[in-house]
């Protein structure tokens, strides 16, 4: 097996609270309003921002990248995380054919390159494969990362969504910085299927997507949601009447693997939630507590 490449690069650095924009196309936001949102996520300690290529049908990027050539400097002070590997179908991708995955090199040069562009910056501080391609060479990729690296084009990289053992086999052969999972207390898997006792093994801090559940927290017409909320109500209530959101965010970063957990709200409320919950210390009771609503029983 080719020996681990990387291992020289310091530690992925990145906000408490990562600001996470998919939805950003959907916000309607003018350049201006773009810009505020930045610094007011800033203001609040949160200078690390979230993206993929494919968000908002391949416009995010560009949309985020008008506000940072609206003020020279910004991207000095910000950390832009970006995706790629997902291939849509895509008035702005006419080339694909059908949705697939694809994580050659080719691919993945050619969607730094367009996420450079839109983004109007000269580097990624983070890359990650955004799904498991199963047609993963893990030596090319390896070689396709120190070379971007190597130019300068991205600073770190990682995987979202993989299984453990497909994290290991690229993780053997480049050193990868983080793994972008989905976990809320109504998604455990992670808890269970080894992805986060890997993520202790080697000592790298997961990026959690999804923290409140894609907004399924809140529904009303969801049991499981309900029992969820109530619970983490019932604990809220304990912290200082903390909100439910605060909470479910606090739930994460009591986890011993350190998680970074990702907003998705264009709201600065949102954002104030998150942060919020850096301050809020839960009990292992109380952390269980919650886990049991999610799992809907006891522990065994």
């Amino acid at each position: 097996m080719p020996a681990l490449t990387d291992t020289a690069t310091p530690a992925l650095q990145l906000s408490p609270i990562v600001a996470g924009v998919w939805r950003m196309a959907e916000w309607d936001f003018d350049v201006g309003q773009r810009l505020q949102w930045i610094h007011q996520a800033l203001e609040l300690g949160i200078d690390s921002f979230d993206h993929a290529d494919i968000y908002g049908d391949y416009r995010v990027e560009s949309l985020f990248g008008e506000a940072l050539a609206a003020e020279p400097g910004l991207r000095e002070k910000i950390r832009i995380v970006s995706k790629c590997g997902i291939k849509l179908t895509s008035a702005q991708r006419p080339a694909h054919r059908i949705k697939s995955y694809d994580s050659s090199a080719e691919h993945v040069v050619a969607s730094v390159e367009n996420s450079l562009r839109a983004l109007r910056t000269d580097r990624l501080d983070l890359l990650l494969i955004h799904r498991p391609d199963l047609l993963m060479d893990a030596d090319a990729l390896a070689r396709c990362f120190e070379e971007l690296k190597a130019a300068g084009k991205i600073v770190h990289v990682g995987v979202s969504n993989h299984s453990p053992s497909q994290l290991a086999l690229l993780n053997a052969r480049h050193r990868l910085a983080t793994h972008q999972i989905e976990l809320s207390p109504l998604h455990l898997a992670p808890l269970d299927d080894g992805t986060l006792d890997q993520c202790q093994a080697l000592s790298m801090r997961p990026m959690i997507w999804s923290p409140l559940g894609g907004g399924r927290l809140f529904g009303e017409d969801d049991a499981h949601a309900l029992q969820v909320r109530e619970a983490l109500a019932a604990v809220g209530e304990r912290h200082g009447g903390a909100s439910v959101a605060s909470i479910a965010y606090a739930w994460l970063l009591r986890h011993p693997s350190r998680p970074w957990p990702i907003t998705g709200s264009g709201r600065v409320q949102g954002l104030r939630d998150a942060v919020e919950a850096l301050r809020i210390r839960l009990s292992a009771e109380e952390w269980y507590e919650i886990w049991q609503a999610g799992a809907q029983r006891e522990v065994a």
